[in-house]
C-alpha cells in the first residue's frame, strides 16, 4: 500500500512538474528545453532595468526552475552595447539574454546578426509590432509620460496633449522659465528616440522644441533625476518619462502628477534577445519564454511595475489599462528596421544642428 501510494505521489508530481515545464501550447518536447537550460546551470543577463524592478522576475523564475542560478547585471544602455560588443569581438562568449530598453541598439545588433534565431512558443500573444525577425522581442508597454508637481502647477496649466503643452509655454514664459525638464537628445540615446518619434507625430513638434529654448528648459540624462527635481518643487513639468518610472515614483510621492497625452501617447518597449554566442543559450531561451508568458507578464505588470506587453494580464502597469485611459491614441514604437535610421551620423548630425537652434528658441 506505501509503494502504491509513493508511485501515486511521484506521478503527480511529475504531472505537476512536466505542467510547470510545458505550459499549455508549448511544444510538445519543451522538457528537453528545461532540461537542457538546467544541465547549463547558470544564466547571464545584462540589461538596463533597474535590478530591484527585475528581482521580482528573476526569483520567481529560480524557483520555476530550480537549479539555474541568475547573474544579472543592471548596466546603462551604452555601457550594456559596448560591453556586449566587446565580448562579441573576443569570441569567447557573451551575457546569454541581452535585455535593454535602448530599442534602436538592440534592433542593431540583431542586424548584425549577434542575435540567436528562436521563435518563442508565446509569439502568439504578442502584438506583431513587438517581435523582430523572430530574435529580437518587446517585452513592456510603457507610455512615455509628462509629469507634474500638483502642489505647484494651476490645474487649468496641466497639459493634456503636447498642443496644451506648446500652448502653455508660449503664454506663459515667465512663469515656466527654467521650470521645464527634458531628456538631452545629445547625450541621451532614449531622448534621441523620443526627440525623433515626436518629430513622426507631431506637426508642431520643433515649434514645442522652441519653446522649450525660450523658457530655458534644463536637460537631463536621468529620468530619475527630472521626477526628483519636479517633486522638490525646482522644475514644475517634466516631459518625456517612461510610465512605468512616473507610476513608481507616483506611489511613493502623490503631489507627482501624470498625463498620457490625449492626442498621441508614444509608447517603448524593453527588447530582449538571446545572444548568438550565449554559454548558455537554453537558459537563455528559458527566461526569455518566462519572461513573454502570462506568468512572467503579472509580475512585470504587478511587482516590477514596468508595464505589461500582453493584453491579458489586469492591473494597472499594463497594456489593458493604457488602451482603457487613451484608446487609440497609444504610438507604440515598432521594433524593426527603421529604428536603425535613428543611428545614422548624417541624420543624427542634421538633426542636433537643428536642436541647438531650437535650444536658442531659434
Amino acid at each position: 500500500m506505501r509503494y502504491i501510494l509513493s508511485a501515486a505521489i511521484a506521478a503527480a508530481l511529475s504531472i505537476g512538474l512536466a505542467h510547470a515545464q510545458a505550459p499549455q501550447g508549448y511544444p510538445a518536447d519543451y522538457g528537453k528545453l528545461v532540461e537542457a537550460a538546467k544541465k547549463e546551470g547558470k544564466l547571464v543577463i545584462y540589461s538596463t532595468t533597474d535590478s530591484v524592478a527585475a528581482n521580482p522576475l528573476v526569483k520567481d523564475f529560480e524557483t520555476l526552475y530550480p537549479g539555474i542560478k541568475v547573474e544579472y547585471s543592471d548596466l546603462n544602455s551604452t555601457e550594456l552595447y559596448n560591453r556586449f560588443i566587446a565580448e562579441a569581438a573576443a569570441n569567447n562568449g557573451t551575457g546569454d539574454l541581452i535585455w535593454s530598453s535602448a530599442m534602436d541598439l538592440q534592433v542593431k545588433l540583431v542586424a548584425d546578426g549577434h542575435a540567436l534565431a528562436y521563435a518563442s512558443p508565446e509569439i502568439k500573444a504578442l502584438p506583431k509590432w513587438a517581435v523582430f525577425k523572430d530574435a529580437a522581442y518587446g517585452t513592456t508597454y510603457e507610455p512615455i509620460a509628462i509629469v507634474y508637481n500638483k502642489r505647484l502647477v494651476p490645474a487649468e496649466d496641466v497639459p493634456k496633449d503636447h498642443g496644451d503643452l506648446l500652448k502653455l509655454l508660449n503664454a506663459k514664459p515667465d512663469f515656466y522659465k527654467g521650470k521645464i525638464t527634458a531628456y538631452d537628445p545629445e547625450r541621451s540615446g532614449v531622448g534621441f528616440l523620443f526627440c525623433t518619434e515626436d518629430i513622426k507625430n507631431f506637426p508642431a513638434a520643433w515649434d514645442l522644441f522652441k519653446a522649450f529654448g525660450k523658457t530655458g528648459a534644463k536637460l537631463y540624462t536621468s529620468a530619475g533625476a527630472m521626477m526628483e527635481r519636479v517633486t522638490s518643487g525646482e522644475h514644475l513639468i517634466a516631459y518625456g518619462i517612461f510610465g512605468s518610472y512616473a507610476l513608481g515614483r507616483s506611489k511613493k510621492d502623490p503631489n507627482l502628477g501624470i498625463v498620457l497625452p490625449k492626442d498621441y501617447t508614444m509608447v517603448t518597449s524593453r527588447v530582449a534577445f538571446v545572444s548568438k554566442q550565449a554559454k548558455n543559450p537554453n537558459a537563455g531561451k528559458l527566461f526569455l519564454d518566462y519572461l513573454l508568458s502570462k506568468r512572467g507578464q503579472d509580475i512585470v505588470a504587478n511587482k516590477a511595475n514596468l508595464y505589461s506587453l500582453r493584453s491579458d494580464v489586469e492591473g494597472e502597469a499594463t497594456l489593458k489599462r493604457v488602451t482603457e485611459l487613451i484608446g487609440d491614441k497609444a504610438r507604440p514604437v515598432p521594433i524593426d528596421q527603421t529604428l536603425l535610421e535613428n543611428l545614422d551620423q548624417t541624420k543624427r548630425l542634421a538633426f542636433l544642428s537643428k536642436w541647438q537652434a531650437a535650444k536658442k528658441g531659434q
